[in-house]
């Protein structure tokens, strides 16, 4: 049954449960539906969701299913496909076959009316496409603009949390614009990144070493459209050299690399030695949602930290 006291999600792309291991891990989160297409990720999530429906192709997914089966949705999560936004592939954009799958997100938001939208991407969503720097992203903001969101973003590598690979990416939270969503102790919802930052400083102040230096963070240029209250922050960016034990944070965040599967090519966050080439190439990092899920929460509770 689920827990009316936590922000109900709605995690699209859903790969092998990265977002929602993140989200749920800070105590305020429940996902109630997934959506994924390929099949290994789905037994993935079966095993550890075995309550938890998984809808299979987004493009099929409706308000309307959803309100049949029961499910409502505060937060809608995806790390949509990357193939046609990454330097490795043809840059076709959001206009190509996978990445095109964006307008998928665009449409659950029109009809759902999320409290919250957290998306994840490749950082060359920022600047692309190189014949219009920055237009992939104005286009991003433009169709949260129009459904009614403002929208804040963030370059955060896993790096930053102190990953042993840089592994960049983009994340964008949004949420309803009007009336600037004032909370109860008359705090701003705005400012996810700025919460999460301070939430992570905090963390490092309880004792961990950083090699982190601060750095510029990819701009985009050309943005097409201007009515989201967007902001970017510098977060620091890191080698990831050091892996020692963070203090946890309000009974979650911290320690959290030492259950990475000791093999010789990247850490990703994910516990308990999930198959790497099937599920953790598309995977996100879960430490990264967790920060973002924490800084949530405490912005609604008007508490910076």
């Amino acid at each position: 049954m689920t827990d009316m006291s936590k922000l109900r999600v709605l995690d699209l792309f859903s790969g092998i449960g990265g977002f929602s291991l993140g989200l749920e891990r800070t105590g305020g989160f429940e996902t109630v539906a997934f959506c994924e297409i390929e099949p290994f990720p789905r037994r993935v999530l079966a095993k550890h969701w075995p309550g938890v429906p998984c809808y299979e192709d987004v493009r099929t997914l409706t308000a309307d299913a959803l309100d049949r089966d029961g499910i409502g949705v505060d937060v809608i999560t995806g790390g949509f496909p990357c193939q046609d936004l990454s330097v490795a592939g043809r840059r076709a954009g959001l206009n190509g076959e996978r990445s095109g799958l964006w307008s998928e997100i665009v449409r659950l938001i029109r009809e759902l009316s999320p409290s919250y939208v957290i998306v994840e991407n490749v950082a060359n969503l920022l600047s692309g496409p190189s014949e219009q720097r920055g237009g992939w992203f104005g286009r991003v903001l433009g169709d949260l603009a129009e459904c009614g969101y403002d929208a804040e973003w963030e370059n955060i590598p896993a790096a930053a949390l102190g990953a042993q690979h840089r592994r960049e990416r983009v994340w964008i939270v949004a949420y309803a614009s009007q009336d600037r969503r004032e909370i109860s102790r008359g705090g701003d919802v705005g400012c996810v990144f700025d919460t999460a930052r301070e939430l992570w400083l905090w963390v490092e102040s309880c004792g961990a070493r950083s090699s982190r230096s601060a750095g510029a963070l990819a701009d985009a240029d050309g943005l097409r459209h201007s009515r989201p209250r967007a902001s970017r922050h510098a977060f620091s960016q890191a080698k990831g050299e050091d892996r020692e034990t963070i203090k946890p944070i309000h009974g979650g965040l911290g320690d959290i690399w030492r259950t990475e599967p000791d093999v010789g090519r990247v850490a990703d966050g994910v516990p308990q030695r999930v198959d790497r080439l099937a599920g953790l190439g598309n995977a996100v990092v879960p430490q990264i949602p967790e920060l973002i899920g924490r800084a949530i929460l405490a912005s609604r509770r008007g508490v910076a930290a």
